[in-house]
């Protein structure tokens, strides 16, 4: 099949939570023996160089990408605000990106257009006029439900009403989507179920992000979760990251490092804040940005993903659990996992629970190699890739 990925930032290099799962059915199709073309935005968040690009990966997929200013600019996020429109999905509608898609469907055929994440999708009309391929959308999460989340953490009541406002503008948009929509990928079992009910009669399928089954796969060949201390690793562009760092910081660690004032917690990822990067707290190091995300897993113990917001999958908590490592997180952490809580996974609902799985796990080294082994097994079962496009491409293909 011939399948055109627009994507809302470049899938290579795959540094971040968006680019990691783009990246991961690219090369998935590719080894199915699909044929896959990449257009995709450009910003000065996530911003790629053509020439950085393996020439191999530009050969193979065509990738073009299309600079898109994205910067918040306060007087069109007001007048947004007053017409209650979504500014998120506004800042993409560019004339550059608009052109370069309309010489490619005059130059080029598809089977399917497959559109990552929502805020691709304001060219479906244009698409329409100039393309007879099945429109998917592949939902990273549900946009709106982010917001809202966000939202309810809020205590500020200014804020509280213009994130408010920020999840009833994308809840609406999302929803008039759907309707011009032949199919529709969740990236969670959790996701489809919503787009289900919310648009009875799309084709909806649920495909998580995928990895790549390791070979040799045994119990005495498992990386195990040798290394020291508590670690975080994720971008922190993104607003759920920072708040729950935030909050672990103030609720949880004062009360770990007190009991364990050898114990280390190590922080990871791309645009860490000035709050961070400032910040002095006994126990706490900041490292920023890492150049191999996999040898930092190696490198630490005990994974602390404290999410209380957000939506979809959470790809550092595959990532991690293929790396064998125990981890406690959240449920809405560990949404869109097939997970068993204490076996696979330390699921920790307030500051309290954080608390007592850490220590049981610092206490009780034998649980916490079961834990990990057990994550790298569930992930290994569930999350093959290549299991993972077969159903995926099945699922194109009923389409018509």
């Amino acid at each position: 099949m011939r399948i055109l990925l627009l994507c809302n930032k470049p899938p290579w290099p795959p540094l971040e939570g968006g680019p990691i799962a783009m990246n991961a059915m690219v090369k998935g199709l590719l080894n199915a023996g699909h044929s896959v073309k990449i257009l995709s935005v450009n910003s000065s968040k996530y911003n790629v160089k053509p020439k950085d690009i393996p020439k191999d990966y530009r050969k193979k997929t065509g990738i073009e990408l299309v600079y898109v200013d994205l910067t918040v600019k306060p007087l069109p996020a007001l007048m947004h605000f007053v017409r209650k429109k979504s500014y998120h999905i506004s800042r993409f509608v560019s004339p550059d990106f608009a052109e370069a898609l309309t010489t490619l469907l005059r130059n080029e055929q598809f089977d399917i257009i497959q559109f990552e994440t929502l805020f691709t999708t304001p060219y479906i009309r244009l698409i329409r006029k100039l393309s007879k391929a099945r429109l998917v959308l592949r939902a990273h999460n549900i946009e709106h439900m982010i917001w809202r989340r966000v939202a309810s953490g809020s205590r500020n009541p200014l804020k509280k009403y213009y994130l408010n406002h920020l999840a009833d503008t994308l809840e609406e948009y999302e929803i008039s989507i759907l309707k011009q929509l032949d199919g529709l990928v969740a990236i969670t079992w959790k996701d489809a179920g919503y787009f289900k009910q919310t648009q009875p009669g799309l084709a909806v399928i649920d495909i998580p992000f995928g990895i790549e089954v390791p070979e040799g796969n045994s119990p005495d060949n498992m990386p195990g979760t040798a290394g020291k201390g508590l670690f975080h690793l994720g971008s922190m562009n993104w607003m759920p990251n920072q708040e729950g760092i935030k909050w672990f910081l103030k609720k949880v660690w004062p009360l770990v490092h007190k009991k364990y004032p050898e114990l280390t917690f190590s922080l990871a990822g791309r645009a860490m804040p000035q709050w961070l990067t400032e910040l002095k707290m006994p126990g706490v190091i900041v490292d920023g940005e890492v150049p191999d995300a996999q040898e930092y897993m190696n490198k630490h113990d005990v994974m602390i993903v404290p999410l209380f917001s957000g939506s979809g999958i959470r790809i550092k908590i595959i990532e991690g659990m293929l790396a064998g490592k125990a981890i406690i997180t959240t449920p809405i952490g560990a949404e869109g996992i097939n997970y068993t809580d204490g076996q696979n996974l330390m699921i920790a609902r307030d500051a309290a629970e954080f608390v007592n799985a850490i220590e049981y796990l610092n206490e009780n080294p034998t649980a916490k190699l079961s834990i990990g082994n057990d994550a790298r097994q569930l992930v290994i079962q569930e999350h093959n890739n290549a299991v993972l496009m077969e159903k995926l491409v099945s699922f194109y293909k009923s389409l018509g």
